[in-house]
């Protein structure tokens, strides 16, 4: 059975699809393929995380162009595979994350399945979220469950990192008796392609060379560690509603000038403190992390987590056989196939449900 699974993730770069073929507990990536956001969308969705004027109409148009973008991608990558719609059993789509509200219960992603099913004629699975939060969980990370299918092993406990707009871990112990636990550390990359791209007018910071130019800021980066997201106890999730642009100026103004290097510097440092912590206080004795994700190309962010996790071997999930660009997408075409088989998507030890629940709408296209 092969299914597509569509990311479009917090840092807002593009959308990554990805063929993924299923064959009993095996799944192999057979295609990929991802398409920028048009600068246009990419600036009316990142105007769509905060309230303003207008915004249900402005969100309508953005979920039809999203969907559209979706759709758009998802051609481009059945023709370069050479695949059929045919052979496709479902797309599973997460959409763009508006919204995340876990402390009132709520989430929004757009993307209209309905246009997408519509535009390519597969049937589409997508609103995962919103089922756990009806069972009372933070509806999200739901990656940790396809981790858990993919990486776990009896000889070795394992943490797999995410670095996306927001960073995630998953802790998957030897013993499959013990619970599966994940959760977001808090900013991945969303702060600091925000500074690059206010500060140096690029859209990331290429391999951490603009913060390995400065220096970190004692000042600042206690301020924003002060923040309360990072001492939250488990289950706990966040988004670009809490770690946004306005959010770093706010402690910006409390300090005298601090040069954009030092800045940049810092905010990479903020990221790799938070997911060490995160790591040492879930599995203190662990000794394998895998990352994938945008973040795992920024090799002075990877370096700065070798130097918090001495004894730790940091490697990218190509390690274990499965691209890091494209393990977020995957999980997604993993998680449409459970929920047409009937079968939960959510781990309630990661995001606090009550129960495991059968995730997602689907939308035939036939």
């Amino acid at each position: 059975m092969m299914f597509i699974g569509i990311m479009s993730g917090t840092s807002l770069d593009a959308v990554d699809a990805v063929i993924v073929e299923f064959n009993n507990h095996n799944c192999r990536l057979v295609a990929h393929h991802n398409v920028a956001l048009p600068k246009p969308l990419k600036s009316t969705l990142l105007e769509l995380v905060h309230s303003g004027e207008d915004e249900i109409n402005r969100m309508a148009k953005a979920d039809i162009l999203v969907a559209e973008h979706i759709a758009h991608t998802i051609h481009q990558l059945l023709a370069q595979s050479g695949i059929t719609a045919d052979n496709i059993k479902a797309i599973g789509s997460h959409g763009q994350t508006i919204r995340h509200l876990p402390q009132l219960s709520t989430t929004l992603q757009i993307g209209d399945p309905n246009r997408i099913a519509q535009l390519t004629g597969i049937t589409t699975v997508a609103d995962f979220r919103r089922r756990d939060m009806a069972a009372g969980g933070q509806g999200a990370p739901l990656v940790p469950a396809f981790h858990a299918s993919l990486f776990q092993s009896e000889q070795h406990q394992r943490l797999v990192l995410n670095i996306g707009g927001i960073a995630n871990i998953t802790y998957l112990p030897a013993d499959t008796t013990q619970p599966v636990i994940g959760f977001d550390t808090g900013p991945g990359n969303c702060l600091m392609n925000e500074w690059a791209e206010l500060s140096f007018q690029q859209p990331y910071d290429r391999q951490g060379q603009i913060a390995q130019q400065g220096c970190i800021h004692p000042e600042l980066l206690q301020r924003l560690l002060a923040d309360d997201y990072f001492t939250l106890e488990l289950p706990k999730s966040t988004g670009r509603e809490h770690f946004h642009l306005a959010w770093l100026k706010h402690h910006l103004n409390q300090l005298a000038s601090i040069s954009p290097e030092d800045v940049m510097a810092t905010l990479c440092e903020l990221t790799a403190v938070t997911i060490a912590d995160s790591c040492l206080r879930v599995a203190p004795s662990c000794n394998e992390l895998y990352v994938c994700g945008g973040g795992v190309h920024n090799t002075y962010l990877l370096q700065q987590l070798k130097r918090h996790l001495p004894g730790v071997d940091v490697g990218s999930t190509a390690k274990l056989g499965v691209d890091p660009d494209y393990v977020e997408a995957m999980a997604f075409a993993w998680l449409a196939k459970q929920t047409l088989e009937h079968r939960p998507g959510n781990l309630p030890s990661v995001t606090g449900a009550s129960e495991p629940v059968i995730l997602g709408g689907i939308y035939f296209a036939r």
